[in-house]
């Protein structure tokens, strides 16, 4: 029994510093790291929720052919699938061809220009790529869109509806082209009977999103 206390009373005086560091590193207390926080603001990602753009294109007026009708369109997309647009065109509508049978056409005096103006809605279904060659590919969007409004003809002012589909193509996140076609349905009294007609519009554009 002596003999094993005996390895023990020659190293205590070796484990005593090290016993004593032990303590008094318990003892401290822990280190607080001293960081000067900054300001840190989030970059700010443009939506592109709004979109305006303009389009030309062959607007056929029933009854009168085909003339080249030119406006403008404003846009929000409330999400990824709907968005609401408003519209304005305006086209010249010859009634030359009634001159032939009727002496001083159908139309009065300096009224041969026909505008409309519209809301609608519509609804994207098919995304999509266009592909430019084998190695470059933009995307694409179908849709379809309807919507109401007012057409003024010949000194009439007539409720309209519109209806129809379209294709865009994104260049870019901010700069997409565009092909509509609407028919944009209304009625119509030029020869003493009231008439519903249904005029088609094919048009090409631009639009900027922002």
């Amino acid at each position: 029994m002596r003999r094993s206390l005996l390895p023990l009373l020659l190293a205590a005086p070796l484990l005593a510093p090290l016993v004593s560091q032990a303590a008094d590193a318990a003892s401290e207390a822990p280190v607080q790291p001293q960081i000067d926080r900054r300001d840190v603001r989030a970059p700010r990602f443009p939506s592109n929720d709004f979109e305006v753009g303009l389009f030309f294109g062959p607007y056929s007026t029933q009854n009168f052919g085909s003339s080249i009708a030119v406006g403008g369109r404003l846009g929000y997309h409330i999400t990824e699938d709907f968005f609401v647009e408003a519209a304005y065109g305006r086209t010249t509508v010859s009634d030359d061809a009634f001159k032939r049978v009727l002496p001083g056409g159908v139309f009065t005096p300096g009224e041969n220009k026909l505008s409309y103006s519209d809301l609608s809605v519509g609804v994207n279904v098919l995304p999509g790529e266009v592909f430019l060659g084998r190695d470059h590919a933009l995307p694409s969007q179908l849709y379809l869109i309807a919507g109401a409004g007012t057409t003024h003809f010949n000194g009439q002012r007539q409720q309209t509806f519109n209806f129809g589909l379209g294709t865009k193509v994104y260049w870019n996140d901010s700069f997409a082209l565009r092909v509509d076609l609407r028919d944009h349905v209304f009625s119509l009294d030029l020869l003493g009977k009231r008439d519903s007609t249904h005029n088609l519009e094919l048009t090409a554009g631009a639009s900027f999103l922002f």
